[in-house]
């Protein structure tokens, strides 16, 4: 069996967002065994799988990323959408636009602290567009 969907995440601010509970509630009901891939359809945001319980990290990245690849440097020759642009584009390719997690038992095989996260790179993003495909 293969399934897919096609969903909003809500907008977000800038930085990382734990949005495993959001994505569960658009997907359809899981097989026992599978795996899920998740596709965001953005240049300037990301996907990721990180802490889940202490939301320094979230912070932490936020820092860490900023820190990596900072704006208004004076060899971006991508600068007309705005300071945050040419490095958003940057983080999201550091980052990725997919992910495959395992299915088992029906539900998604995270490690304990583990969820999903929305790596928002934009000041003034909209809502995200995610493909997810389940096979199993």
């Amino acid at each position: 069996m293969i399934c897919q969907t096609e969903f909003k995440l809500r907008p977000y601010r800038r930085g990382f967002h734990l949005v495993t509970d959001e994505i569960l509630s658009n997907l359809p009901v899981l097989p026992e065994v599978g795996l899920l891939n998740l596709f965001i359809k953005h240049t300037s945001a990301a996907l990721s799988v990180n802490e889940n319980a202490d939301p320094d990290v979230r912070t932490d990245m936020e820092a860490i990323f900023n820190r990596l690849i900072r704006e208004r440097e004076p060899y971006y020759n991508h600068v007309l959408e705005g300071d945050d642009d040419m490095p958003a584009h940057a983080k999201s390719i550091i980052t990725g636009l997919s992910l495959t997690i395992p299915i088992t038992d029906g539900k998604l095989n995270l490690g304990t602290w583990q969820g999903i996260y929305l790596c928002e790179f934009r000041n003034y993003a909209g809502s995200r567009r995610v493909v997810a495909t389940v096979v199993g």
